[in-house]
């Protein structure tokens, strides 16, 4: 059993990982970075699996790498950790259903970098963001130059990097960061709505937009739409397309299966 996160399942279809150090603001430890490798691999090879939220227990989110366990790590052992580190995002980028982000509180440097792995995310009105690497020293090592910059743009992504000024939830939602802001006793419920949502979807047929939505961001227009029909030609004529449509039809809702 993982001891520095928890996984549950709170509804058909919808796994919820969540941080769970909640004694040191939830930060990233080399034990943490493992677990969450496991889970985001074995998450994303479960067929039953439809949509996962990422959330932190306790007041914060996940407040980046655990600086306490770094220090006077030697450069090899950083470097080795590191490693750890990146094969966990590779793995949570390659959940092929969406996964959410439940930010409910402070969400800094490798916690934010992994709130942008996400698909989208919802915050709690007290919730912040912040890349401060560069008052470390260092930089984001987790794809978060990249990830940020597709959500908020170049401009304002350098500002955010270069300053390693936080944000609060309403920065976070005008930049782009955020889809939603709620109050924190709502956060989990709005969130579980939409993931209850996706997940009552026809699987194969969301499993396929996410992955045309990120492909496609990084083709020429002509190539992201052949992309598209092409997985369009396969849909239609799936198990899931003929219940869909029959279940339309008979005012009943549709039993998808991922066939």
């Amino acid at each position: 059993m993982p001891e520095t996160i928890l996984i549950r399942e709170p509804a058909p279809g919808v796994a919820v990982v969540a941080f769970n150090r909640p004694e040191v603001a939830n930060a990233l430890s080399t034990q943490m970075g493992m677990e969450l490798l496991e889970a985001w691999t074995a998450l994303g090879g479960r067929a039953d699996v439809r949509c996962v939220i990422l959330t932190g227990e306790g007041r914060h989110f996940q407040a980046g790498a655990d600086l306490k366990e770094r220090n006077g790590m030697t450069d090899a052992a950083w470097a080795e950790q590191h490693k750890v580190f990146e094969a966990m995002v590779r793995a949570q980028l390659a959940v092929p259903v969406p996964v959410i982000a439940a930010v409910n509180g402070a969400a800094m440097g490798g916690g934010c970098e992994m709130t942008l792995a996400c698909d989208f995310a919802y915050a709690a009105e007290g919730a912040r963001f912040g890349l401060p690497e560069v008052t470390l020293g260092i930089m984001p090592g987790l794809g978060g130059t990249q990830l940020l910059t597709r959500s908020v743009g170049e401009r304002r992504a350098v500002e955010i990097l270069v300053s390693g000024r936080p944000l609060s939830a309403a920065e976070a939602l005008e930049a782009g960061i955020v889809n939603r802001v709620v109050p924190v006793d709502q956060l989990m419920p709005a969130v579980l709505e939409t993931a209850t949502r996706i997940a009552a979807n026809a699987p194969l047929s969301v499993k396929a937009l996410k992955h045309v939505v990120h492909e496609g961001d990084s083709l020429d227009l002509a190539a992201a739409m052949a992309l598209e029909l092409a997985h369009y030609n396969r849909l239609f004529k799936t198990a899931d397309r003929r219940e869909g449509v029959a279940s339309f039809n008979e005012k009943r809702r549709p039993q998808f299966r991922g066939e």
